[in-house]
C-alpha cells in the first residue's frame, strides 16, 4: 500500500483540529549533520527513509579499475548494496539514464571524455539535474575545482581517497538528496504528495492503462467557502482545518492502489486507476462527502466544512493527463455551481461551458480599463409621495459583439478569481462621479445606493475607497447609501461592525439588502447601526394574493420601524401590489412598475417625468 493512503475500517468522526499536532516544526533544520557518532537528519527523517539510503544505487565513472573496486569495497563495508561501475566516461550518461543512480562519483580527469563533459550532459537532464555529484580528483588546482562547481559538483574527494571521509561525503550526499525529494514532491503542511507526484503517477497509470485498455478516474476536489475559514479564524487555524481534512480524506481512500494528493491551496485530487466502473469513483466521492459533513472541532467550536468534487474518467474524458485534468477541474467548478457539497462526472456540456467561462474571465479582466463596465439606476419611489426618493445603482457589462450582460452571469466569477475588489471599487467611485453629475444639472443631492460583497469587507480597503470617492466629488452625508446581504454580517462580526461604524462616520446610509433570504437574525440586526431594509422580491412576488406572504411583508415593515429603520420593497411590478404596501406602511418601492433600471441619461429624464407628474 502506498504510504500516502491510509486504510480505516471506520468513518471518523468529528475530527478535533486542536489534537492535530503542528508539522511545521518536522522541516525546521535545527542543526548541521554531525559527522561523528549519532546523525542529525534534516527534517526528522524517518528510519525506513534512513534505511533505504542503503538501496540506493551509487555510479562510479573512474578509468583506473583498481580505484573503483577500493571504493566500491569501502561503501559496501559502510552498508551500501547497489553499484553501477564505469570505467569508461564515453557510456556514462546513457547509463546514468538508464539506472538513474541516487548519487554519481565521477573522476574529473579520464581518456576519451573528461569528467567535466559527464557532468554537463548529467546538469542538462531534465531526470538527472538534481543527482548529488561527488567529484574525485588528484588535482589541487583552483581551477578545476572552480569548473566543476560552476557545472554544479556537489562534493569533493582528493584521490587517493580516505574510506572515513568517503562514507561521510557519500552519507551526508544522500541525506541531503532524501530531504530534498521530500521537499520537491511532499506538501509540507499535510504531509500528502504534492501536485509533481500527482501528475508523474497519472502520466504512469495513464500508459499503463493505454497498454492494457484499461480505465482510471481523476477526482478533483476543492473545499465550499474555505475563504471564510481564512478571513474569519485567520490562516493558522486554516492551516490546522487544511491538516484535519486531510487526515478525513485519508481515510476515505480506502483502495489500496489509490492516490491522494493535495493540488494546490484548498484542493486536493485522487487518482483511482484500474477501474472496471465509473461506481467506483462515485463510491468514493460519495464516501468523501458523507465524511466531511461530520463536524471540525476547533477552540471549542464546531466548524463544518463541505467539499465540492468533479471526476474525470479515461478514456471517455480526455487521452491525456492534461485534458483529463483539466476536465475534472470543470466538473469540479460546475459542482460548486450547482450549490456546492456535491459531485458531477465531466460531460462534453461541461467543456463547452468551462471554454465559456475562461474566455468570459479573460475578457473581464480588461472589460475596467476598456472602458466596459456601465451602471444602470432602477429609482425608489415614495409610496405616498409618489416622487423619485434615490435610486440603486445596478452593474452592467458592456460585452464587446455580445452587448449588455446582466451581473448574475459574471459577477460569480469576479468573486472567485478577486477581481470583485477592484470592480466594486470602480462601482463606488462612478456612482459618486454620476451623483456629483446630477447635482451639477439641477437634480439636486440624489440619494445613491451601491452594493458591496464579503470579500470587500475581508480585504479591509472598502472604507479607503468609499472615503475617497466621496471626498473627490463633494458628496454629503446621507446621499450613499451601502446595501449589504444579511450573509455577510455574520462572518467577523466585529470586523464587520467596526468597518460599518467608520461608514456611518463618512457620512455613509447603511441598508440591509434581499431581507428574509439569509439569516434574518434579529440578533444582527439590532447590533449593527442600519438605515435601511429592504425586502427581497420573492416576497412581494406572492402579494396581494398570498396571505402569508403579505403577513411575512406586514411583519418585516413593522420589524424594521420598530428598528427605526425605513423600508424599501424590491420587485414591485403592479398597482396592486403598490397599493398594499402603502396600506402596510412600507416607505418607498422599486421594480419595473416605476422603472427598468436606466442609463444615467435616461434615468435623468425618467426621474424628471415622474416628478413632474405629482402634483403640487
Amino acid at each position: 500500500m502506498p504510504t500516502n493512503v491510509a486504510d480505516f475500517d471506520s468513518q471518523p468522526g468529528s475530527l478535533d483540529i486542536d489534537s492535530v499536532p503542528s508539522r511545521h516544526a518536522r522541516w525546521e533544520i535545527s542543526s548541521p549533520l554531525t559527522l561523528g557518532g549519532g546523525m542529525t537528519l534534516p527534517g526528522e527523517l524517518s528510519a525506513a527513509q534512513a534505511s533505504g539510503m542503503f538501496d540506493v544505487t551509487i555510479m562510479m565513472v573512474d578509468d583506473d579499475p583498481m580505484m573503483t573496486d577500493v571504493i566500491q569495497a569501502y561503501l559496501e563495508e559502510a552498508g551500501y548494496r547497489r553499484f553501477v561501475v564505469l570505467n569508461d566516461p564515453l557510456l556514462a550518461f546513457e547509463a546514468a539514464r538508464r539506472h538513474r543512480p541516487g548519487l554519481l562519483l565521477l573522476d574529473l580527469m579520464m581518456p576519451g571524455m573528461s569528467g567535466f563533459e559527464v557532468l554537463a550532459q548529467v546538469r542538462n537532464d531534465d531526470a538527472l539535474r538534481y543527482t548529488p555529484v561527488i567529484i574525485l580528483t588528484a588535482s589541487n588546482q583552483t581551477a578545476n575545482k572552480l569548473e566543476a562547481l560552476e557545472l554544479g559538483a556537489t562534493e569533493f574527494l582528493s584521490k587517493p581517497v580516505d574510506p572515513s571521509e568517503l562514507v561521510l561525503r557519500v552519507r551526508n550526499s544522500l541525506v541531503f538528496k532524501v530531504y530534498q525529494d521530500r521537499l520537491a514532491n511532499q506538501d509540507l503542511l499535510t504531509g500528502l504528495p504534492n501536485q509533481r507526484v500527482f501528475t508523474e503517477h497519472l502520466l504512469s497509470a495513464l500508459g499503463k492503462a493505454r497498454e492494457e485498455s484499461g480505465a482510471l478516474a481523476v477526482l478533483q476536489l476543492g473545499l465550499d467557502r474555505f475563504t471564510q475559514i481564512n478571513d474569519s479564524l485567520g490562516h493558522s487555524a486554516g492551516d490546522r482545518v487544511l491538516e484535519a481534512i486531510s487526515k478525513h480524506l485519508k481515510a476515505c481512500a480506502r483502495r489500496s492502489d489509490a492516490l491522494l494528493c493535495r493540488l494546490e491551496g484548498d484542493q486536493f485530487g485522487l487518482l483511482i486507476p484500474n477501474i472496471k466502473t465509473p461506481d467506483v469513483a462515485e463510491r468514493l466521492a460519495r464516501r468523501i462527502l458523507a465524511t466531511m459533513s461530520r463536524p471540525i472541532q476547533h477552540a471549542g467550536q464546531e466548524l463544518f466544512v463541505t467539499s465540492s468534487i468533479g471526476i474525470s474518467v479515461y478514456p471517455g474524458d480526455g487521452e491525456n493527463s492534461e485534458t483529463l485534468r483539466r476536465n475534472a477541474a470543470a466538473a469540479m467548478r460546475h459542482a460548486k455551481s450547482n450549490g456546492r457539497n456535491t459531485f458531477e462526472f465531466y460531460s462534453t456540456e461541461l467543456n463547452s461551458a468551462s471554454v465559456e467561462r475562461l474566455t468570459l474571465e479573460t475578457e473581464l479582466r480588461r472589460a475596467i480599463e476598456r472602458g466596459e463596465l456601465v451602471l444602470h439606476y432602477q429609482p425608489k419611489i415614495d409610496l405616498i409621495s409618489g416622487r423619485v426618493v434615490g435610486a440603486e445603482a445596478l452593474l452592467r457589462w458592456l460585452r464587446p459583439g455580445v452587448g449588455l450582460v446582466p451581473p448574475a452571469e459574471f459577477i460569480g466569477i469576479a468573486e472567485e478569481t478577486g477581481m470583485i475588489v477592484e470592480i466594486d471599487e470602480w462601482v463606488i467611485a462612478t456612482a459618486c462621479a454620476q451623483m456629483a453629475v446630477w447635482r451639477d444639472a439641477g437634480l439636486g443631492d440624489v440619494k445613491l445606493a451601491v452594493n458591496v460583497t464579503r470579500q470587500d469587507l475581508a480585504a479591509g480597503g472598502l472604507v479607503r475607497a468609499v472615503g475617497n470617492a466621496m471626498a473627490r466629488h463633494a458628496i454629503g452625508r446621507g446621499q450613499l447609501v451601502i446595501e449589504l446581504t444579511e450573509s455577510m454580517l455574520v462572518d467577523r462580526v466585529e470586523h464587520t461592525r467596526k468597518q460599518l461604524e467608520e461608514l456611518r462616520g463618512l457620512g455613509c446610509e447603511l441598508a440591509i439588502d434581499d431581507f428574509g433570504t439569509g439569516y434574518s437574525s434579529m440578533n444582527y440586526l439590532k447590533r449593527f447601526p442600519l438605515d435601511e431594509l429592504k425586502i427581497d422580491k420573492s416576497f412581494i412576488d406572492g402579494t396581494p394574493d398570498g396571505g402569508t406572504d403579505c403577513a411575512i411583508v406586514k411583519a418585516m415593515i413593522v420589524l424594521a420601524h420598530s428598528m427605526g429603520m425605513r423600508v424599501v420593497a424590491e420587485g414591485v411590478e403592479n398597482a396592486a401590489q403598490r397599493d398594499l404596501l402603502r396600506s402596510l406602511g412600507c416607505d418607498s418601492f422599486q421594480g419595473y412598475l416605476g422603472s427598468k433600471p436606466l442609463a444615467a441619461a435616461a434615468f435623468q429624464a425618467r426621474m424628471l417625468e415622474l416628478n413632474a407628474a405629482v402634483p403640487g
